[in-house]
C-alpha cells in the first residue's frame, strides 16, 4: 500500500501504547429502509516493539453481517461464508498448524460486539473494514437508524456519512444530538423530495474532550431519524428487479381497548435495583392505561398472587390501588414461571367465556422476569406447550427478559409462539426506561386483524415480518417473488378489521416510475429488494425453527436457513465467516453469537503474524495454557509455586502467605449461604474482590459447609466487572458485556484487563503488570447426595495493592509481625499447638495442613500452615461479620 493512500502519518496524536488512528469512517446507504453499513478504521503502530491493534466495533443486534476484510501492509484477508460445522473443522485444521485465530463476537444492550486483535511490528500499518445490513424498522411513527461510533482514540480524518433513499418522498430527517453538546452544529443535513445526506466530520481539536486533551470525546450512538410520506392506507408497494416490498403502516385510526394482564417475577434474583426500577416502571405503565382498557396484576415467586382475581376496568381509584400494592413487594423465593403463565391465561379466558370482554378489544399478556424456573414445572418445552395450549391463539404474550440471566431464547420462543415478541432488558440503570419504551410499542392496538391477498399467478415465495396485532407507530413489512413479465402493476388487497369496521385497502405502484428512479441515483442499491427479501426470509423461518414442534420440522427449518445464508452471504446462527489471506495459510473465524447466559464462542481473540508466543501479559504463577493463539506452537508458563500465594478454597479455607517470615497461616469462616464476604478493598487502586457463599445440599453431623459459588471483581478506574459463578465468566463495562462459559478456552482483552479462561480449570485475571487473581473451578458428580460445584481464589502476595487495601486477604498486604512461641504436642502428633502474639492479640494455633488445588484439582497439594480457630479471630482486624458487604461490587469500610 502506497503511502499516499495513507496520508503522513507522523503528527497523529497517539495514547500511551503508541498506536496512531489515521482513518475511521462509517459510511450508510439506506435503501427504502434497507441500510448497508460499512465502517472502517486505518491505524498505525508508531511504536518501537510489537503492539496488539484492537478492531471493536458495535453492529445492532437484527443485522446480517456480510464482508469483513483486513490490510496488513499489504496483505488482504478476505471473507467467506461457510456452513458452520465445515468452517469450524476448517478452523481447527488451521489451528492445529499453528496458523489460525480468532474473533470475538458477543452480546450486549441493543448492540452486537465484533472485536478482533492483530500484533503489529513496528511502523505497520493495518486496514479493517466490515460491512453489515439491516431493515430499519419504523417504531413510534418513526425510523431510527443508530451507528455505534467508538473509535476508541483521537482520529485524524474522522467521517460518519449517511445517504438516504427513498421513492415515497420524506416527510423529514431529523438527526437528534445523541454524542452529546460537544458536537452542537457540526452535523449536516441535506434534504431534498426523496433523497438526504447525513455528514458528520468533526476535525481532530472538535474530537478532543478539551483543548489539551489527548482523549476523544467521540464515543456514543449517532442516530439518524426520518419518516416517509404515507398518501395511501394500504401502505406502499415497491417492485423491483422481480421482487416486491410491501410496506404497511396506516395511520389516524383510533387505538382498539385493550385487556392486559401485567406478570411480574418477584423472586428472590430480582432483589435490588432490579426490582426498584421494575417498580418505578410499572407505576408509570399502570398511569397511562386508557379508560377503556381492562387490567390485571399477578406477582409470582414460588408461589403466585393476584392483585385481583379478575379484570377491571383502568379508573384512576384502579389504577392507583395498583400502583400501591406494586409498591409493596419485596423479592424472595423460587420462581414458578409455568402456574404464574397459566393463572394468567385462566383469567382473559374465563372473562371471554363470561362475555366480559369487549369484541373488539384484544388482549395480552406480559411477563416480566429475571430467571429460569426455580419451582413447579421445569421442563422449559413444557412450559411452552402448556402455555401455547391454555392460549389456544386468542391472544398475545410479550415477554421481557431482565438481566445478563435470563434465557432468553426460551422467553423468544414462548412469545413468538403466542403472536407476540420479547425484548431484553438489561438490569442496570436504564431498566425503567428501557421497560417503558418497550410497552409503548406494543400499547396502542389499532387492527385486531389483518390479511394479505396477492394475485397467486403472479407472486410467489411471500414473507411477512409482523406480530399478530398492528400496533401504534410500528409498520407490517411483507415481500415476495414476482412476474414482472405478466405483471405491469401488481394489485395488493389488505384487509383489517379497526375498531368499527372492515377496511378494505387497495394499493397500485407504478413499477416504470421506481425502476427509472432507482437506476439514476449511484448511491441506491440495486439489490435492495432481494436483501430485504432474503433478510425477512431468514428471521420469519428462524422464528418459525424456534416455534417448531418435531425435531424433524426443525431440521427441515435449518437447511432452509442455511442455505438462504449461503445463496445470500449472511452470518446467521449457522454459518460462520472464515478471514483468509491470499494463500490460505492464515485464517480467522467470526462466529454468531449464542445468548451471553450460554457463553460467546469457541476461541476468542488474537492474531499475531509472524511473531513469536511468548505468553505476554499473562503470569507466569497461573500456569495458564489458554494464551493469545498465534502462528507459533504453543509455549507453556513456567510452574507454579505452592507456597508464595494468597488462596481462599473448598470451605472456605483462607491461606494467607507471610513473605518476611516465610510462613503460612489458615483460618475458616463460618458463615451462612448467601452472605457475601469482602476478599480485597482497596480504595487506592480502586479494586474490589468479594465472594458469595453457596451451601452444600444438606448439613453433616449438624454443619452446613459453605463454598465460594460466586466471586466478583471490581476495576472502578476502568469500569469494568468481571462475575465469575461455577456456570460462566461474564465481563461487564457498563452496558457491554461479553460472556465465556467453562466449556470454552480463550481470552477476552478490554482496557488492557486481560482474563483467560482455560476450559472446566481456571480463570486468570491480569491488570497490566500490576496485578494478577486465579479463580480455580471445582466440579463435583451433579447426583451426589451433599456436595456442590464451587470456587477456589488464588491471589499473589506481588499484587501492586495500595496501603489502604483491606478485606479478609488485602489487609496483609502490609504483613503484620507474628510470633509463635512455646510450641506444645497436640491430640494428634501430627498436630502441635502453639501460642501466636500478633497485632497485640496471644491465642493458641494448631499446625496442620490445607490444600493447594492449582496443580492437582482432586487431591490437591498439602500446605503446611498454622491454623487461626473461631474464623480467624485475632490474626484478622476485627470480627468476620465485619467483612460482610451488600453486593457482589461494593467496597467495605476498615472495621
Amino acid at each position: 500500500r502506497s503511502t499516499s493512500d495513507w496520508g503522513y502519518v507522523g503528527d497523529l496524536v497517539e495514547d500511551d501504547d503508541k498506536i496512531g488512528l489515521y482513518s475511521y469512517k462509517v459510511q450508510s446507504t439506506i435503501t427504502s429502509r434497507l441500510a448497508n453499513t460499512m465502517i472502517q478504521a486505518k491505524m498505525v503502530n508508531n511504536a518501537r516493539r510489537p503492539q496488539p491493534i484492537i478492531f471493536d466495533v458495535q453492529v445492532p443486534k437484527g443485522a446480517f453481517i456480510d464482508n469483513f476484510t483486513m490490510d496488513i501492509n499489504g496483505i488482504t484477508f478476505t471473507s467467506h461464508i461457510r456452513e458452520k460445522s465445515e468452517a469450524r473443522k476448517m478452523y481447527a485444521q488451521a489451528k492445529a498448524k499453528g496458523k489460525a485465530a480468532g474473533i470475538v463476537r458477543s452480546n450486549a444492550l441493543d448492540m452486537e460486539n465484533f472485536q478482533t486483535e492483530v500484533n503489529v511490528p513496528p511502523g505497520m500499518r493495518i486496514q479493517f473494514q466490515l460491512h453489515y445490513h439491516e431493515m430499519i424498522r419504523r417504531k413510534l411513527s418513526s425510523y431510527e437508524h443508530v451507528i455505534s461510533v467508538k473509535p476508541g482514540r483521537l482520529a485524524k480524518h474522522m467521517e460518519v456519512d449517511v445517504r438516504i433513499i427513498e421513492p415515497q418522498g420524506l416527510r423529514y430527517v431529523h438527526v437528534p444530538n445523541s454524542l452529546g453538546d460537544h458536537f452542537n452544529g457540526i452535523t449536516t443535513i441535506s434534504k431534498g423530495e426523496k433523497k438526504a445526506h447525513v455528514s458528520f466530520k468533526p476535525t481532530m481539536a472538535q474530537q478532543r474532550k478539551c483543548p489539551k486533551c489527548s482523549s476523544t470525546a467521540v464515543d456514543g450512538n449517532f442516530v439518524v431519524q426520518y419518516d416517509v410520506n404515507r398518501e395511501t392506507t394500504g401502505g406502499e408497494l415497491e417492485i423491483f428487479n422481480g421482487y416486491f416490498i410491501h410496506f404497511f403502516a396506516p395511520e389516524n385510526l383510533d387505538p382498539l381497548p385493550k385487556n392486559i394482564l401485567f406478570v411480574i417475577d418477584v423472586s428472590g434474583s430480582m432483589w435490588g435495583i432490579k426490582m426498584k426500577q421494575t417498580i418505578e416502571a410499572m407505576k408509570t405503565i399502570l398511569s397511562e392505561l386508557r379508560a377503556a382498557d381492562q387490567f390485571s396484576l399477578i406477582d409470582f415467586n414460588h408461589n403466585v398472587r393476584c392483585w385481583r382475581d379478575n379484570l377491571v376496568s383502568a379508573t384512576p381509584s384502579q389504577v392507583e390501588d395498583a400502583k400501591k400494592y406494586i409498591q409493596t413487594i419485596h423479592p424472595n423465593g423460587g420462581t414458578n414461571i409455568n402456574e404464574a403463565l397459566l393463572r394468567a391465561t385462566f383469567i382473559l379466558n374465563e372473562a371471554k367465556s363470561l362475555g366480559m370482554l369487549d369484541p373488539n378489544s384484544v388482549s395480552m399478556i406480559v411477563l416480566v422476569s429475571d430467571g429460569d424456573p426455580t419451582v413447579g414445572e421445569l421442563k422449559l418445552t413444557t412450559i411452552q406447550k402448556n402455555v401455547k395450549q391454555s392460549i389456544k391463539d386468542e391472544f398475545s404474550l410479550f415477554c421481557l427478559g431482565i438481566g445478563f440471566d435470563v434465557d432468553y431464547d426460551f422467553l423468544q420462543r414462548i412469545a413468538t409462539d403466542n403472536r407476540g415478541m420479547a425484548q431484553r432488558i438489561f438490569g442496570n440503570q436504564e431498566t425503567s426506561l428501557q421497560m417503558k419504551n418497550f410497552y409503548n410499542q406494543v400499547s396502542t392496538p389499532l387492527l385486531k386483524k389483518i390479511q394479505f391477498n396477492y394475485p397467486q399467478e403472479s407472486v410467489s415465495d411471500v414473507t411477512q415480518s409482523s406480530f399478530h396485532n398492528y400496533f401504534g407507530g410500528s409498520e407490517i413489512v411483507v415481500a415476495g417473488k414476482v412476474d414482472t413479465e405478466n405483471l405491469q402493476h401488481l394489485e395488493s388487497v389488505v384487509t383489517a378489521t379497526a375498531a368499527n369496521a372492515e377496511l378494505v385497502m387497495e394499493t397500485l405502484r407504478d413499477v416504470e416510475e421506481l425502476d427509472g428512479f432507482m437506476k439514476k441515483d449511484k448511491y441506491a442499491d440495486p439489490e435492495f429488494t432481494r436483501k430485504l427479501w432474503a433478510y425477512l426470509t431468514v428471521n420469519q423461518m428462524m422464528a418459525e425453527r424456534n416455534a417448531a414442534p418435531t425435531a424433524a420440522l426443525k431440521r427441515n427449518i435449518t437447511k432452509s436457513i442455511l442455505q438462504m445464508s449461503l445463496d445470500h452471504h449472511i452470518v446467521t446462527p449457522f454459518t460462520a465467516m472464515l478471514i483468509e489471506n491470499a494463500e490460505k495459510d492464515e485464517i480467522m473465524l467470526a462466529d454468531q453469537p449464542k445468548d451471553p447466559r450460554k457463553g460467546c464462542c469457541p476461541g476468542t481473540l488474537g492474531l499475531t503474524p509472524n511473531a513469536p508466543n511468548n505468553n505476554k501479559g499473562i503470569p507466569a504463577w497461573a500456569n495458564v495454557t489458554a494464551v493469545p493463539v498465534s502462528f507459533m506452537p504453543e509455549q507453556r508458563s513456567p510452574p507454579v509455586s505452592s507456597l508464595s500465594i494468597n488462596r481462599v478454597d473448598n470451605d472456605p479455607h483462607f491461606i494467607i502467605h507471610l513473605p518476611r517470615s516465610q510462613r503460612n497461616i489458615c483460618f475458616n469462616i463460618n458463615s451462612e449461604p448467601g452472605k457475601i464476604l469482602n476478599l480485597v478493598s482497596d480504595p487506592g487502586t480502586g479494586v474490589v474482590v468479594n465472594g458469595q457463599l453457596i451451601g452444600a445440599k444438606k448439613a453433616e453431623n449438624k454443619k452446613l459447609n459453605t463454598y465460594f459459588g460466586r466471586i466478583g471483581f471490581y476495576f472502578k478506574k476502568k469500569g469494568l466487572k468481571v462475575e465469575i459463578t461455577t456456570e460462566k465468566i461474564i465481563l461487564k463495562d457498563g452496558s457491554y458485556a461479553i460472556t465465556l462459559t467453562w466449556a470454552d478456552t480463550g481470552h477476552i482483552i478490554r482496557k488492557q484487563l486481560l482474563i483467560s479462561v482455560k476450559k472446566e480449570s481456571n480463570v486468570t485475571i491480569t491488570v497490566g503488570e500490576e496485578m494478577s487473581f486465579m479463580v480455580l473451578l471445582h466440579r463435583v458428580w451433579k447426583k451426589h447426595p451433599v456436595n456442590v460445584d464451587f470456587l477456589g481464589i488464588y491471589i499473589p502476595p506481588e499484587n501492586q495493592f495500595s496501603p489502604a487495601a483491606h478485606g479478609l486477604i488485602g489487609q496483609f498486604v502490609s504483613e503484620p509481625e507474628v510470633s509463635i512461641h512455646h510450641q506444645t504436642p497436640g491430640q494428634a502428633p501430627e498436630k502441635p499447638q502453639a501460642i501466636m502474639e500478633v497485632k497485640g492479640n496471644k491465642f493458641t494455633v494448631t499446625r496442620g495442613v490445607q490444600k493447594d488445588y492449582r496443580t492437582d484439582r482432586v487431591l490437591g497439594t498439602d500446605v503446611p500452615c498454622w491454623f487461626v480457630h473461631n474464623s480467624g479471630k485475632g490474626f484478622i482486624d476485627g470480627h468476620y461479620r465485619d467483612y460482610l458487604v451488600p453486593h457482589l461490587y461494593s467496597f467495605m469500610k476498615k472495621p
